[in-house]
């Protein structure tokens, strides 16, 4: 077995034994008892990026072999939204083209699905004026996604959140898009530990009122609305909403801290999965999938459970760098042959916090190649003094 020198928390040096290569095949054709959607990551084109911090360059064939390894596991995509770094390092016209090119490649493959992200992200929330700004905004990012045949996850929106004084306001801009929505829509309700500049979201800082002002969006749209993503971190929040939910409406969990037993549901309610963390430990996802699929709920959280505890390190505040550490695991799995972001945001995690990755992702059996995955962290050690 592999060892390999690894930081503690307490910042002291011990050796890991590394475990066996992942038991999860890279392929799976079975059907899921949920409707499951991973939250893509994009790959940054080191060679182009001369002003990391300033350009969106990517690699878009290694960004788009990724997504035909989600697709190879029955994995649905969801395609453009925080865990692709919109807003923190992808911009609009980046996004724009990652829309374009994935729309097109799911044309070439049999069976995959995605859903894409329809935003406000290029209408800076410092010269937004009136509510028709936003309308405005989100018309632009649906035309641009329906015009390739897509379907639209309407994101929460910063400029919004700033805008709106009530709960009509919300109201009204939402109205006006599903109305217009060719075809259902996701709505995605992000927490202010993703996003700061969304706190307050849907006219209020309470919980159980913004639920209810979501809620009364949704009963107003019967047939244009597919399901919602909350990303709130609390399970409770979900379990209450997903209850009071309209049969036909899907709850996809966005909670990377609680997703196991959120899935599988309490007997009466489940959930469905819309998750950033699903990038990383994708093939582990479907496996479990299959387990559930077969009533083997022991199956089901032997293979998710130890994930949720390296989900929890991935996700840990500030939440909204989690994206370090999916692509990071990426990068340990081969799936990439670099660890460099769009924004530079590999450097939003400290070595201590790769450390604990490694390890975790070692305990959950999620490295694909334990020898290239060592041979890669001593890399990142070496960099890092260690």
């Amino acid at each position: 077995m592999t060892q390999i020198d690894l930081l503690r928390l307490d910042g002291s040096v011990e050796s890991h034994r590394v475990g066996e290569a992942s038991p999860y095949p890279l392929t799976y054709s079975g059907q899921s008892p949920r409707t499951v959607y991973a939250a893509a990551h994009v790959v940054a084109d080191p060679v182009a990026l001369k002003n990391p911090w300033q350009s969106s360059d990517v690699d878009w064939d290694a960004t788009l072999k990724f997504r035909h390894h989600l697709w190879g596991l029955g994995l649905k995509i969801a395609e453009a939204m925080d865990t692709s770094q919109r807003g923190m390092g992808l911009d609009w016209p980046g996004a724009k083209e990652l829309i374009k090119r994935s729309l097109l490649e799911a044309r070439t493959v049999p069976g995959a699905d995605l859903a894409c992200g329809a935003g406000t992200d290029h209408l800076s929330p410092a010269d937004v004026r009136t509510l028709d700004d936003v309308v405005a905004a989100y018309e632009e990012q649906l035309a641009h996604i329906e015009a390739y045949g897509g379907r639209a996850i309407l994101m929460a929106s910063r400029a919004l959140c700033k805008v709106a004084h009530s709960k009509d306001d919300y109201l009204y801009v939402y109205d006006r898009i599903i109305r217009q929505a060719s075809d259902k829509v996701i709505l995605h309700w992000l927490g202010e530990m993703f996003d700061p500049q969304l706190s307050g979201y849907w006219a209020s800082s309470e919980v159980d009122v913004a639920m209810a002002n979501c809620l009364e969006l949704i009963n107003a749209h019967p047939g244009k609305v597919e399901g919602i993503k909350i990303s709130l971190l609390e399970r409770s929040y979900e379990e209450r909403m997903r209850a009071l939910l309209p049969g036909d409406i899907k709850m996809y969990t966005g909670d990377d801290f609680n997703y196991a037993d959120l899935i599988e549901g309490d007997g009466t309610y489940h959930s469905h999965a819309l998750l950033g963390i699903f990038d990383p430990i994708a093939s582990a996802a479907a496996a479990a999938m299959d387990c559930l699929a077969r009533g083997d709920s022991a199956g089901y959280h032997a293979i998710l459970d130890p994930t949720v505890a390296l989900s929890r390190r991935i996700f840990e505040a500030p939440t909204q760098y989690y994206k370090a550490g999916v692509v990071f695991l990426a990068w340990l799995n081969g799936f990439q042959d670099h660890f460099r972001m769009l924004g530079g945001m590999e450097s939003a995690r400290g070595i201590l916090h790769y450390s604990e990755i490694f390890r975790l992702a070692d305990q959950a059996r999620l490295l694909v190649d334990p020898d290239l995955a060592v041979a890669r962290m001593r890399q990142l050690n070496a960099l890092n003094g260690i």
